[in-house]
This record gives C-alpha cells, structure tokens and sequence, in this order.
C-alpha cells in the first residue's frame, strides 16, 4: 500500500493476517481524568496517544534527506490498518495508574506509548503525562490489562 511517500507492507507474526478480524484486533486509549482537562484538551491528547505507534514506526524508518520511509508492520497492525481501526476510549485518576497501564501492557509485548504534554496551554508550564494508547494490538491481551477499566 502507497500513500505519498510513505510505503506500508504487513508481514506475518506468530498471528497469521488471514486469521485477523476485525474483533481479534483494537486500540485503547487511556484519559487521565484527574487532571480536569478541557474536552479539546483530552481530545487532542487521545489523538496524539492514538497515533503515536506510526508515527514513532515512521520517524524510525524515514530518510531525513529524501523525506520518504518504508514502514513494515506486523500482521496485526496491518490487520487493524485495513479493517476496523477500532478504538476504545477509557478513563483512569491517576498518573500512577497510566504509567502501571503502560508498563504492564510492555511487559507483555504490546504497542504501548504515553503521551507528555509540554504544559504550553495546561499545566503551568510543567510537562505532564496525559494519556496512554496500547495497541493495535491483539484485543484479548489488551483486555487482560484494561478490562477493568471505566469507559470514558
């Protein structure tokens, strides 16, 4: 698949693409709603959480002097990419808890980013931790995880 200059291929993991649905595969992203953002604010933080997986797999593939990068992805991404992009959005109090999220959801090999705002707009300045997503990522084991969780 082209887009641009960006070239995506899937490869096969240890989950085959043919096997993948549309149910088999998710992203959660995590609010910290003890903060008392603003709606806009929280929106914007989920959607940095949400791409932050391929932005961080492109920026590690492009050549800066060309501007092009070609990204592998597993079959799972590339399961997510071509079907659903399903999204849950939920909800913790803490920064303890979204940074125990995160850890837990790396300890079992998921796609796991935490999102530092700058503090430019909130925050006093003071860079803070706002959001988490996990996934795309094999649904079950995602919900091994945040299954507990408060939808948002």
């Amino acid at each position: 698949m082209d887009v641009g200059n960006l070239r995506v291929t899937g490869t096969n993991s240890c989950v085959e693409t043919d096997e993948m649905t549309a149910a088999a595969v998710k992203q959660v992203i995590v609010i910290r709603r003890d903060l008392k953002m603003r709606r806009g604010k929280e929106i914007a933080q989920g959607a940095h959480a949400s791409v932050a997986w391929l932005a961080s797999t492109v920026l590690d593939a492009i050549d800066v002097d060309s501007r092009t990068a070609t990204v592998t992805i597993d079959a799972i991404a590339f399961a997510w990419l071509t079907t659903s992009n399903r999204k849950i959005t939920l909800q913790v109090q803490s920064e303890a808890e979204l940074v125990e999220l995160h850890a837990r959801g790396t300890a079992l090999g998921l796609k796991s980013h935490l999102i530092v705002d700058s503090g430019k707009t909130e925050f006093d300045g003071v860079a803070t931790i706002t959001a988490l997503a996990i996934g795309p990522d094999n649904a079950q084991l995602i919900d091994e995880i945040t299954g507990t969780l408060a939808i948002y």
